[in-house]
């Protein structure tokens, strides 16, 4: 006997009953709840990843300019709030996003004197701006303890360890402030005052990477410290610190995570 089917009859087994549209939300509710930690976990990574390749292309960019022109060069490094930072035309330290600045000497020499004893400015008519101003958002400077320097010394926590927070760049506050004041300084813009950069890397003409401090000393390594936020708020319970490390003489680059 053939069986003769009308619309009607197609679209009744072709539907869904408001039981099953129930169970299959609710599965996807369920999911969402379980991965999305997952989720916020790799988004922190990969800003952190990010943060970690931009301020390492940033001195890299100031020392190969220092070697490439036979002068100095100096990396500012500034934090404020994010995503919405002082609106009033001076920036005002926060949390969450770092700033960065690269200067140099347009006739090759230093443009001031070791040790530091007071805060000291360099002159905005002897430098040049090279490039433009750098931000990475949520990531927050951090004094980390020193590595142990275990070989093969290639993990965060065996990394070479460094011989104090004078040469850090790390918390700004506190007693794990790094570095010690009193410090170098220079603005942005030149001649402006936008920012006040005053946690500084300098670059010699041999490629020697120096953080400018009261404590000023070539030591064998000097290392910026930071972490992940979101938003103004630290991320304490994160893993995903990192550690970027370059060395006195050389001034070479590597980046530690954990």
């Amino acid at each position: 006997m053939t069986e003769h089917f009308n619309s009607s009859t197609v679209r009744r087994f072709n539907a869904f009953t408001l039981v099953e549209l129930l169970v299959v939300v609710g599965i996807i509710g369920l999911l969402m709840v379980l991965i999305a930690p997952a989720f916020t976990t790799i988004k922190g990574g990969t800003d952190v990843t990010s943060a970690a390749y931009t301020i390492k292309g940033v001195l890299d960019t100031a020392r190969t300019y220092a070697k490439a022109n036979n002068t100095y060069t100096w990396v500012g490094f500034f934090e404020e709030n994010t995503p919405d930072p002082s609106t009033s035309p001076l920036a005002s330290p926060g949390t969450g996003r770092i700033v960065m600045s690269i200067v140099a000497s347009k006739d090759g020499t230093m443009l001031y004197t070791t040790p530091l004893s007071n805060p000291v400015t360099l002159p905005s008519t002897s430098l040049t701006q090279v490039g433009k101003l750098t931000k990475v958002d949520n990531v927050h400077l951090k004094t980390f303890s020193a590595g142990t320097g275990t070989p093969p010394a290639e993990t965060f926590d065996t990394r070479p360890a460094v011989a104090s927070t004078a040469s850090q760049v790390g918390d700004i506050v506190g007693p794990n402030k790094a570095p010690p004041s009193p410090s170098l300084q220079f603005a942005y813009p030149l001649g402006g005052s936008q920012y006040t950069f005053a946690r500084i890397i300098q670059f010699s003409p041999r490629g020697e990477g120096v953080i400018d401090n009261s404590n000023y000393t070539m030591v064998p390594v000097s290392e910026i410290g930071f972490q992940p936020t979101h938003g103004t708020t630290v991320d304490t319970n994160s893993t995903n610190v990192v550690a970027i490390q370059f060395t006195g003489f050389g001034g070479n680059v590597k980046i530690y995570r954990k």
